[in-house]
């Protein structure tokens, strides 16, 4: 609603959440062209580096965790897990086009300690691509392995079997016991790494 005469209607992509103007600017006046873009959505993970560029942004890598189905993930494509191994992909292949360093771009999401948007930074740096991160900031390796989700599964199944199917019942219909997950995770990694070395 309008607040009088000097009242300047922010712009659209601003009014829909899905850009701070503020921080782009700062980010376009630091210098780096390359940005380490993270979004998480109510379905998946996505991990992006662009370019900044006058005549509009080029988008050099893009993943999303929809794409850790190709290598036989089972878990959840929006878990802490799930976050890490999209990082993971997307900065093996920002490495082979020799990008080496990237500033966070972390949108509208809060800064979160050991969130999912840190974790996919996590998969960014372990694949050798620096992204300015407090260590701090980052989620543990429990976290990153899903051993909070296993341990969670694994009460859940004692106590309540019942709640336990409901709540597991999309990865238990894909083949994977939730209390397995951290095994199944560094299967997952260890494939990817695999894959792209060959590659």
């Amino acid at each position: 609603m309008a607040r009088g005469p000097k009242y300047k209607v922010p712009r659209r992509r601003r009014r829909e959440g899905k850009t701070n103007y503020y921080k782009r600017y700062r980010m376009i006046k630091s210098g780096q062209r390359l940005r380490a873009v993270v979004r998480r959505t109510c379905n998946q993970i996505i991990v992006q580096i662009i370019e900044f560029a006058p005549q509009g942004d080029k988008t050099l890598v893009a993943v999303t965790s929809k794409k850790l189905r190709r290598f036989g993930w089972k878990g959840s494509l929006k878990s802490t897990p799930a976050a890490y191994l999209t990082g993971l992909i997307a900065g093996i292949k920002a490495k082979k086009l020799g990008i080496t360093y990237a500033i966070p771009d972390i949108g509208l999401h809060p800064s979160v300690r050991g969130s999912r948007i840190y974790a996919a930074i996590k998969g960014l740096r372990d694949a050798g691509v620096e992204v300015p991160a407090s260590e701090e900031v980052l989620p543990s390796e429990d976290r990153i392995e899903g051993r909070h989700i296993a341990k969670y599964a694994e009460m859940l199944a004692r106590e309540n079997p019942d709640e336990f199917r409901r709540r597991f019942s999309k990865i238990l219909a894909r083949g994977l016991d939730p209390r397995d997950l951290p095994n199944h995770f560094l299967q997952i990694r260890d494939i990817i790494i695999g894959y792209f070395r060959a590659g």
